[in-house]
Order: structure tokens, then sequence, then C-alpha cells
């Protein structure tokens, strides 16, 4: 081989070096390249699926409020119908319990218009009709009390205008102030409500009641 092959052989050999290197580069930019573009597809999808996470955990948090209230509206759906219903049947009989008050009121009428001393004079046969009227009107009592109507504690007691109705006033300076004295006529409640008030009489010009229970009690003690 001469001088000028070798210098040939060379430059060809240099040449395939420098393209050998070229290449090895060109290669190793591509890589980079697609590893930059994997790399930031993959923080996209990442923010992608962040963004999306967040959005279900808002949706989730929404429901859950949302059937929260939702039980708790239909909690009190159903206690509000459960006590409409209860207070149907405790006061379906409100109009007619007032209707029968009137009867047992005529009842009561009827035995005190008789004296004792007539009562106690007159025949057998009168006896025996008072008697029926008195137990008819016990009975009638006792059947308004099976069904929640009761007498309104009067005589006695401090007056209170939710419960008592007063007719008039009974000047007593040993009574305490505003005590009810006298019955006129009996006051009934149904359930926790006033169906008739007491038509009563109160006492007037006593010391003044500093308690509830207090006008009862020096009451007591001053008939005492």
């Amino acid at each position: 081989m001469t001088s000028t092959e070798d210098k040939n052989t060379d430059v060809h050999a240099a040449t395939a070096a420098t393209d050998g290197e070229a290449k090895h580069a060109a290669a190793e930019d591509i890589a980079r390249q697609h590893q930059t573009y994997d790399s930031a597809e993959d923080e996209t999808q990442g923010d992608d699926f962040a963004g999306e996470i967040a959005r279900l955990e808002a949706e989730k948090a929404d429901l859950t409020d949302r059937l929260v209230r939702t039980v708790a509206e239909m909690e009190n759906l159903r206690r509000r119908t459960e006590r409409d219903v209860a207070d149907a049947r405790r006061y379906a009989v409100t109009k007619f319990a007032g209707d029968m008050l009137t009867v047992g009121d005529n009842l009561r009428r009827a035995l005190e218009a008789l004296p004792a001393d007539t009562r106690s004079a007159a025949d057998e046969g009168l006896k025996a009709l008072l008697d029926g009227v008195e137990m008819t009107a016990r009975e009638l009592d006792r059947t308004l009390a099976k069904h929640g109507i009761q007498v309104i504690a009067a005589e006695g007691e401090r007056f209170d205008p939710n419960r008592h109705q007063a007719m008039f006033e009974i000047p007593n300076a040993d009574v305490p102030n505003g005590t009810v004295m006298q019955v006129m006529q009996a006051g009934y409640t149904i359930g926790d409500r006033v169906l008739r008030a007491a038509m009563v009489g109160v006492s007037r010009g006593g010391p003044k009641a500093d308690a509830a229970g207090g006008a009862k009690d020096q009451s007591a003690a001053a008939q005492s």
C-alpha cells in the first residue's frame, strides 16, 4: 500500500468515526427530546388526574351534605306527622267533649237545686231518682277522664288567667291576694289544652302571694 492509499484510508476512517459520533449524538438528542416530551406529558396527565380527583371529592362532599340534609328533613317530617296524628286523635273529641260538659253542668245544677234537708226528707222514689242523677254525673266524669279530659284545679289555687276566668272578687284580708276562693263552674283540660276555663271568685285585699303554690298553702293555714 502506498502512502496515498494510507492517507485515504485514514481519511475514510476519520470520516466514519465522525459520522458515527454524529449519529450517536443525534440519537441521544432524539432520546432526550422523547424523554422530555414524555415527562411533560406525564406531568400534564398528573395535573389532569389531580383536578379530576378534586372535582370528584367536591362532588362527593356536596352529595353527602345533600343526603344528610334530606335524612334530617325526612326525620323532621316523620316527627311532625306523628305529632299531628297524635294531636288529631287526642283533640278529635274536643267539640263533643265541650257539649258533654254542658250535660254534666245541668246534672250538677239539678242536684244542687234540691236542698240537703229536702233530699233527706224525700220519699224513696225521689231519693232513687237523685241517686241515679248522681251516678250519671260520676259516670260522665269518668268517661271524660278516660279520654284525657281532666278537671282544672281551682279552689285554693293561685289565680291563673290561662286556666281560670275571674267572675268576681271577694274581699278578704287574711287570704293571699289573687287566691281562688270560690268555683262557680268547673274548668277542664283536654291533653295540654284548656277545654274550658274555670269560672271563679278571687280574693282581694290580702297579703301578696310570692310563689305559685304560696296562695294555696297560706289560704289553708289561714282557714285552720
